[in-house]
């Protein structure tokens, strides 16, 4: 009797099951954009025509690149920050965010068509494998690096490749040729250029972008920095394009006390999120001072305006960029990646730092240039004119909003133009090139200075300096002699900060160029006047 009501009521509970199953499929489905219950799937407009060209048109043409087109002029009516990124592209785009890439771990120049390593990374690929500073390479494997026709770009396809692969280098070093194989592995791409003590108590950092790895890189810079006494910190983020903001709000929250709040986002399709401090920083307190300019943006501005509204640090300079937008990448089915801006981030009193880009991108970027022509990069009050909106820090200062961070205190641009003559000079990589020829017959530099410091502080350029520079110009026909009083003060200071790189990197170079640079100097100014 029981199991002939199961097979009555069996019919009946397998056409419930059935459509209850339907009606859940079709409302899943209508979750899809674009999509609903008795949705019939219709081509968009944009691919009918790709459809017709692909069968109609009169001329064979390359369908993923016009896909490609389409798709970037489309995002040209969006904002200047959402991009389309081909796959050749997007590898690139990856690695500078990432922070590493595979590859052997050498610093390169082309000098006379061929391919110089001026540095080789400490215990790279490369460094193991015994490669050294003057090596020429001539081929990676099969394939020649060095000649007229070989760009930068080709050479670094044939120097990377896949982790834990090998590539054969045929070099010439001192007149002998020779076979060197280095077995590629994981290259750092450091985002912070220097990070020194400019006296007792003074710290200087740089950092040149916002990568996956910038706040461990910011971490142990500072924590080297205290052990050798820091109180006092200059940051420099100058021509800082930003990057991962996670890592900005990371580095901010080093230096604010408490749970304040740091950034927040929102969005039409984002909800409002905030990023505020979590922990005790290492550097709370202390004098802060953090340079900027025009080129520093983004996460760049985040940091700033974070440590303006909240009184904690000095902006010395000009004002920052302006770019307030937030992307997140989206990886596409072929290969190639959209950064889509989905939100625009706010300092902590609410302001936005996006500048406007109703005019389009390429009046966006011009805006920079038009501060030049205008006066603002020269004139603090013209500066402050660009922002509209003003708003108070919790002391009190005004601070401004919509179209980036207005310094503290205003440094004006450099407008006192160089020459023809000291242009060319860079221009021709003449002082670019000079540091790295000059260590080349000069190898007791490394023995003489142990330091950048003691570098910056001891090396005397003089005339045989002069002469060596004088020679290497003459290559290119220039005439160093001809140089102004003005031009020739400063050729020199790059000329010996041209060194100082060859020897001891970056460090050594802002050593010395910091010394004639007015936002450092107005630095050590505030600095020295804080308790």
């Amino acid at each position: 009797m029981q199991k002939k009501k199961i097979n009555i009521w069996q019919p009946l509970l397998f056409s419930v099951t059935m459509i209850a199953g339907m009606f859940i499929g079709y409302k899943m489905r209508d979750g899809i954009p674009g999509r609903s219950f008795f949705y019939l799937e219709h081509k968009r407009p944009l691919q009918e025509v790709m459809d017709i060209i692909q069968n109609r048109y009169v001329d064979t043409v390359n369908l993923n690149t016009l896909a490609d087109t389409a798709i970037q002029a489309m995002l040209s009516k969006l904002d200047p920050h959402s991009v389309y990124l081909p796959a050749e592209d997007l590898q690139a785009a990856n690695e500078d965010i990432q922070g590493n890439f595979f590859g052997i771990g050498i610093e390169f120049n082309i000098l006379e068509d061929t391919l110089h390593v001026i540095n080789v990374l400490k215990d790279s690929p490369s460094f193991i494998a015994g490669l050294m500073v003057g090596d020429k390479i001539i081929k990676a494997n099969d394939s020649t690096v060095s000649g007229k026709k070989v760009g930068t770009e080709t050479i670094r396809k044939y120097l990377r490749g896949p982790m834990g692969s090998n590539v054969a280098l045929q070099i010439i070093r001192s007149g002998k040729a020779m076979t060197v194989t280095v077995k590629r592995g994981i290259i750092p791409v450091s985002s912070i250029d220097a990070a020194f003590m400019m006296d007792a108590s003074t710290g200087f950092i740089r950092i040149n972008k916002f990568s996956k790895q910038t706040y461990r890189e910011f971490m142990l810079s500072l924590e080297d920095l205290k052990k050798k006494g820091l109180q006092k910190l200059i940051l420099d983020l100058r021509d800082n394009g930003g990057g991962i903001l996670d890592e900005a709000v990371e580095i901010a929250d080093e230096f604010l006390a408490g749970d304040k709040l740091i950034t927040y986002t929102k969005g039409n399709h984002s909800d409002k999120k905030e990023y505020r401090c979590r922990r005790e920083g290492g550097f709370e307190k202390g004098a802060l001072v953090v340079l900027a300019n025009e080129g520093s943006a983004s996460a760049s501005e985040v940091l700033m305006g974070a440590l303006q509204d909240w009184d904690r640090a000095t902006i010395v300079g000009r004002r920052s960029f302006g770019k307030g937008l937030v992307q997140e990448q989206y990886d596409l089915s072929n290969g190639a990646g959209l950064r889509l801006t989905v939100a625009r981030y706010y300092t902590p009193v609410g302001r936005s730092i996006q500048k406007p880009y109703a005019n389009g991108g390429k009046a966006y970027y011009d805006e920079i240039y038009n501060r030049y022509t205008n006066g603002s990069m020269m004139n603090a009050d013209s500066a402050k004119l660009d922002s509209s909106k003003v708003f108070k820090t919790k002391a009190g200062k005004k601070i401004y909003g919509n179209g980036g961070i207005s310094p503290d205190i205003f440094v004006a641009a450099d407008t006192g133009k160089i020459s023809a003559l000291a242009s060319k000079l860079f221009r021709s990589n003449v002082m670019n090139d000079f540091g790295y020829r000059y260590f080349l017959q000069h190898t007791s530099l490394k023995t003489n200075f142990k330091t950048p410091a003691a570098f910056s502080t001891n090396f005397i350029w003089g005339e045989e300096e002069w002469q060596f520079l004088e020679k290497l110009a003459s290559k290119d026909s220039l005439n160093i002699n001809q140089l102004v009083p003005g031009d020739k003060a400063f050729i020199i200071q790059a000329g010996k900060a041209s060194i100082a790189r060859q020897l001891f990197r970056l460090e050594g170079y802002y050593r010395v160029m910091n010394k004639e640079d007015e936002h450092v100097k107005r630095a050590n100014e505030i600095i020295s006047q804080a308790n």
